[in-house]
């Protein structure tokens, strides 16, 4: 079986383009390979982060997942900083990584900038990211890692990074290949379907949140922006907000993209956008009750507490290795 990778951000309550870009797959994934699925809370303090809000997030995305499911009796799920390894790992690789590559990166670029029109400091941390996130695939020898295209550059220096270490110290890293999606991979915000939901966007009315109630969730797809010729056709290029809707649509509940054009063909905005919206309602709905259950009971750390184990156990061996590729230590 292959090894999948892949870690999600505490940093707030997880959007509906988090779950059919992410976890949707996560669920697929884990009956055809050996998944390790992880709460990335060190990525998560690269900005000021309230540590009990962290605290609770991180046990929030963890019934999330299981909420979702995701079957901890298959899947590995951990909390990223209770694996010491990935810390130690990534100021390895950072010993072995050029300021320019890094330099490169847009999302370092893009936030920075962001941070910056605020007036808020940026970080060595926010600078240094995709080498933690390099060390977080290649400390499990990961086959594969699911990534969205704003990912696919970090994932690119990950293999450099694999590549160069396995040059200079001998066969060490598993190379890791990208696991994209064809459809459900980029849901876009909803008032701005040319940008990417985001759960960290200024404007709420651009993203459904997982723990949306059902009248917010109606009230937020009734207000989507699509265009003024009430055609419901899909062209990404031309007709963005619509084609956005049908995507949602159809990932959620598997109807082609074409079917649905000709179901609602001639029938308007009106009574689509309704439709798709009594549709992410009973989606999310069940998720939001088991979700509620598992908070409620002594699940979420017994999974964590597993997962962190199991983590540990990989991470050991791996860093034995490392460490005496690279000279550490007093053993010859």
């Amino acid at each position: 079986m292959a090894r999948i990778l892949s870690g999600i951000q505490p940093s707030g309550t997880l959007t509906l383009g988090n779950y059919l870009g992410a976890l949707k797959r996560f669920v697929e994934l884990q009956h055809e390979h050996e998944c390790l699925f992880f709460i990335v809370d060190l990525h998560a303090i690269t900005v000021s982060q309230d540590r009990l809000e962290l605290r609770r997030r991180i046990k929030e995305l963890t019934a999330l997942y299981l909420a979702c499911g995701l079957d901890s009796e298959k899947v590995s799920i951990f909390v990223q900083s209770e694996v010491p390894a990935h810390s130690e790992l990534a100021w390895i690789l950072t010993c072995n990584t050029a300021m320019g590559e890094l330099e490169r990166m847009t999302q370092f670029k893009d936030k920075s900038q962001k941070q910056s029109s605020k007036g808020e400091a940026i970080s060595a941390g926010l600078f240094a990211y995709p080498v933690l996130m390099a060390a977080d695939i290649l400390l499990y020898d990961a086959d594969y890692v699911p990534v969205g295209n704003d990912q696919k550059q970090h994932l690119e220096l990950t293999r450099d990074l694999a590549e160069r270490f396995n040059s200079r110290f001998g066969e060490t890293f598993k190379v890791p290949e990208p696991l994209i999606a064809s459809t459900g991979a980029r849901i876009m915000s909803l008032q701005e379907p040319n940008k990417k939901m985001s759960k960290s966007d200024d404007n709420s009315r651009n993203f459904v949140l997982m723990t949306d109630e059902p009248n917010m969730i109606r009230k937020k797809i009734k207000s989507a922006v699509t265009d003024s010729d009430g055609v419901i056709k899909f062209d990404r290029e031309e007709k963005p907000g619509i084609s956005n809707l049908l995507e949602i649509y159809s990932v959620i509940t598997g109807e082609s993209i074409p079917s649905l054009e000709a179901r609602y063909e001639g029938t308007g905005y009106g009574t689509f956008k309704s439709d798709l919206a009594e549709v992410v309602v009973e989606c999310l709905e069940p998720i939001q009750q088991r979700m509620k259950e598992l908070l409620a009971s002594p699940v979420v750390d017994e999974v964590l507490d597993r997962g962190a184990e199991r983590a540990n156990q990989l991470a050991y061996g791996k860093m034995k290795k490392v460490q005496h590729k690279v000279g550490l230590g007093r053993k010859k």
